[in-house]
């Protein structure tokens, strides 16, 4: 079975993958394994969780990459609040696909894809914007009023995916307004997982995307 190791943000996409990525990927004779970001490290303790820098994401990859250079590295972090800005892009694409890509290959190229290991991943714009793929299942954790809110939130715009990343409109912040006591660790993964992977991937394309890159590696990688 080939190891997939997946750099992400916090405890909530560590779990993310364990409970809904996992069990897909295992039937592509994949065992992936999160790691949180470590964000500072002493002689005796690393921190986790949360991302300060991008210089401090470069380094994990660039370690995590140089320690498994036949296995495939990639990312769960949410291109809402992700410092990229430390890269000075110039001319970023509008586009919300093209953006995202774009920032991905600037990424990839500044760290350095020294064994072909690396497929570098935003979440757009957040974790939370998976959930929006199927709005029902906040009736999980809310009344008629508060899903009513957010299905009007989902069917203002094309997809989850271009429910946007500013301070007041990122996902969270939707869902934070109707349901104040939202818990991404918990309640955020009971969701994903009743809503399923495979209405994600239709909903989500670029999502969806970052999961076909990792297959056509299992792919060529077997043969």
């Amino acid at each position: 079975m080939k190891r997939l190791y997946i750099l992400c943000e916090g405890q909530s996409e560590e779990a993310f993958v364990g409970s809904v990525l996992n069990p897909y990927f295992q039937t592509l004779g994949i065992y992936a394994q999160p790691i949180i970001c470590t964000t500072k490290r002493t002689p005796i303790k690393k921190y986790k969780g949360g991302i300060t820098s991008f210089a401090k994401v470069k380094k994990e990859l660039q370690r995590l990459c140089g320690e498994h250079p036949n296995e495939l590295v990639t990312t769960m972090f949410d291109l809402y609040a992700f410092p990229y800005d430390a890269l000075g892009l110039k001319n970023i694409p509008v586009d919300i696909y093209e953006k995202v890509n774009y920032i991905e290959r600037a990424i990839t190229d500044e760290i350095g894809n020294r064994f072909g290991n690396l497929i570098f991943s935003l979440v757009l714009h957040e974790f939370e914007g998976l959930l929006f793929s199927d709005v029902s299942a906040f009736f999980h954790i809310a009344d008629q009023e508060a899903v009513d809110a957010l299905r009007d939130v989902r069917a203002a715009v094309l997809t989850p995916e271009h429910i946007n990343e500013s301070p007041e409109t990122a996902p969270s912040k939707h869902i934070n307004k109707v349901i104040p006591d939202y818990s991404k660790p918990t309640d955020g993964i009971d969701m994903a997982e009743q809503i399923g992977l495979d209405k994600i991937i239709s909903e989500c394309r670029h999502f969806a995307n970052w999961l076909a890159k990792i297959t056509a590696w299992a792919k060529e990688s077997a043969e």
